[in-house]
């Protein structure tokens, strides 16, 4: 038999986007149930970086000092290696407050942390190992879900149903809501390699002809990804795991002592990448937010940050309204219309990176000079401040203001 359950909202997807909006929605007193297929969130590879944006949110919602008690490493700067010359990027210490680096973090210890504040709120439920089905509907309106848990199916019936279920959405689909496909010219590779104390103590990318390769310091290992050309992984993985190894040690030559640590394909991850965006984000009881509602490229590392910025939207517009049960559908497009100019500015910057740089690497066959921007940040310091509040901040950062009115936005 088919269990019932009910709620003013329904979250479907428990990674940053979606857990954020169900602790915060559940903050702003409504009654929230989250839902995540996955009996845990141990997910190698999953968006790490938590930017100045994100820490600023823990520190408006009084939870930074614990947050950086979990086990993270602080970024100041980001840097570029074109052969054997360093490019100095971002200066991230530039920021104001003291927000003002990045902290690498695996992703599961984030999403336990605000899983773990969240369930501290009556109103809030994470119910773990229950995928979402199908939506269900009222003529056009979608009145909640159907699930599968680990005691049979479920049936919830929400005021508003938020799919932050990823850029595979399935709960996108199931609405029929159009995706617009920007393309993208690259692939990544990822995977770890073992970090030694006399390795370089920042993260930062390699950049040679036809090769990019960018680094994360995780302490006792460098979280790495290969970017190659769009569909390349099958012809990568036809000649063969050495000769993989061989070209990360000739790009990267102070890990060949260590590129063994990769014994076969296994040991390696496929990101396919995508940027796109939903033409209209909502429909009657139902909101996208995050990867559900505009994939990101990884140029930058900001596609967790921007995801996260999306349910803060939502609280602030939404919260008051779901909690008196006042919400309206036009309430709904609001969120759209909050968060898409941040959006379609931050995948237009990633398209030119990617059209006008990345493209090129790639397709190169010969050593080439740094682009010019590249040598001016690293000639003129105070320009680094701007890709820091780009890529820290992003464009028209979100904040806490669970009280606002709605119709101010």
């Amino acid at each position: 038999m088919s269990e019932t359950l009910s709620a003013q909202c329904c979250v479907v997807g428990g990674g940053p986007a979606g857990l954020m909006a169900g602790f915060l929605l559940a903050r702003a007193g409504v009654d929230v149930i989250v839902l995540e297929k996955h009996a845990d969130f141990l997910r190698d590879f999953r968006g790490d970086t938590i930017h100045p944006s994100t820490l600023r949110l823990m520190e408006e919602l009084g939870l930074l000092d614990d947050f950086l008690r979990l086990p993270h490493h602080k970024a100041y700067a980001l840097s570029a290696w074109i052969g054997e010359r360093q490019y100095k990027v971002a200066d991230f210490s530039s920021l104001p407050g003291k927000c003002n680096f990045i902290a690498f973090m695996p992703q599961w210890d984030f999403l336990d942390f605000i899983a773990e504040h969240a369930r501290a709120l009556p109103n809030f439920r994470l119910l773990m190992k229950t995928e979402a089905e199908k939506l269900l509907f009222d003529g056009d309106r979608v009145r909640g879900l159907s699930a599968t848990g680990p005691d049979g199916e479920l049936t919830i019936e929400a005021r508003l149903v938020i799919a932050a279920d990823g850029r595979g959405s399935h709960m996108r689909d199931d609405a029929k809501l159009p995706v617009e496909d920007f393309g993208a010219p690259m692939d990544v590779l990822w995977f770890k390699l073992p970090r030694k104390e006399s390795d370089p103590d920042e993260s930062f990318g390699r950049v040679a002809p036809g090769r990019m390769l960018a680094m994360i310091d995780r302490g006792t290992y460098w979280q790495c990804g290969c970017v190659i050309p769009k569909g390349g992984a099958q012809e990568l993985r036809e000649k063969g795991i050495g000769a993989f190894r061989e070209s990360i040690a000739r790009l990267t030559p102070f890990l060949a002592d260590r590129v063994d640590a990769l014994k076969d394909w296994s040991d390696v991850s496929l990101l396919t990448v995508q940027v796109n965006r939903l033409k209209t984000w909502s429909r009657p009881g139902l909101l996208c937010i995050g990867d559900a509602a505009h994939a990101m490229s990884p140029v930058g590392g900001v596609g967790v940050n921007l995801a996260i910025q999306d349910p803060v939207a939502a609280a602030n517009l939404l919260g008051a309204k779901l909690r008196g049960d006042a919400l309206t559908d036009a309430d709904v497009a609001l969120v759209q219309r909050r968060r898409e100019f941040p959006t379609r500015v931050t995948q237009a910057i990633q398209l030119f990176i990617q059209n006008r740089v990345v493209r090129g690497v790639l397709s190169a066959d010969r050593p080439f000079e740094a682009p010019l921007v590249l040598r001016l940040f690293d000639a003129m310091p105070l320009l680094r401040r701007l890709p820091a509040r780009l890529i820290g901040l992003g464009v028209r950062p979100e904040h806490i203001e669970l009280n606002r009115d709605a119709s101010s936005a």
